[in-house]
């Protein structure tokens, strides 16, 4: 195995469950020390058990809506091991709820944890990466984020934002060594559909037929690795539904025809 993180620090939100525990597994096995935060502090010691060399990872439990909480997971987490090399903003909420029926509450909710609690981190842990001339920073977004489905238009306008605001940040640090991937991954085997919000804000607690056929998170992290350490824009990892990125670029029309038949019913 290739060891393309060895001496880089990484801290992942996101990392008891689905594409950011892969993504913290697959970065320790590469050599890197994690900082490992979720809500959940079972799940986060059942992920450290799983990775290799577990005495080079630390568990930081942080509920991320909270912004006091966030700033002092951000202090402990560059104060555990001195820096972060790599931020993983893997945490977050799908929606199933039609745009006219979804409450406010539950949009400003998703929001909160897929945007703002994102672009949060990243204003307290890049201006370090920037002094050292060194950083990766890996906003996990989504094929959603370049072509919006019904039934998720909060999630989607989430994705978008969070393009939008990673896309001038890469600009505006350009130079300083600190790289910004957007994983834009398809329909990845996880929970996301299971705590996807509903109209009024609970869990849809069912898991849909696209995400049951999907890639096996350790599949994606495999791919996303090398894209990481590369420092790549954007990486599209999926099946044949990433192909609807270029698609809605070169052929908008076919893909507006075509996104009222995915309503869900």
């Amino acid at each position: 195995m290739q060891r393309r993180f060895t001496d880089r620090v990484a801290w992942v939100t996101g990392a008891s469950s689905g594409i950011g525990e892969a993504l913290a597994r697959g970065l320790a096995g590469e050599g890197a020390t994690v900082v490992l935060s979720a809500r959940r502090q079972v799940e986060l010691e059942r992920v450290r058990a799983t990775c290799p060399e577990p005495d080079r990872v630390r568990l930081l439990p942080v509920d991320l809506l909270d912004g006091e909480a966030r700033l002092a997971a951000a202090t402990a987490a560059q104060a555990a091991f001195g820096r972060i090399d790599v931020l993983v903003l893997a945490a977050g909420v799908s929606q199933r709820a039609l745009a006219l029926e979804a409450e406010l509450a539950s949009v400003r909710r998703l929001f909160e944890l897929d945007f703002f609690a994102a672009i949060d981190l990243a204003r307290l842990v890049v201006p370090g990466m920037v002094a050292r001339g060194y950083g990766r920073v890996v906003v996990v977004s989504s094929v959603v984020g370049h072509v919006p489905t019904p039934g998720r238009s909060a999630y989607a306008a989430a994705k978008h934002a969070l393009h939008g605001w990673f896309d001038a940040l890469r600009a505006e640090i350009h130079g300083t060594g600190v790289r910004v991937t957007l994983l834009c991954p398809g329909y990845v085997r996880t929970q996301i559909s299971h705590h996807a919000l509903r109209a009024d804000g609970s869990p849809q607690g069912v898991l849909d037929r696209q995400i049951a056929r999907g890639m096996e998170p350790e599949d994606l992290a495999r791919r996303a690795l090398p894209a990481i350490a590369r420092g790549r824009r954007e990486a599209w990892i999926g099946g044949w539904e990433v192909a609807a990125i270029p698609l809605r670029r070169w052929l908008p029309g076919l893909v507006a025809w075509r996104l009222p038949h995915n309503r869900p019913h």
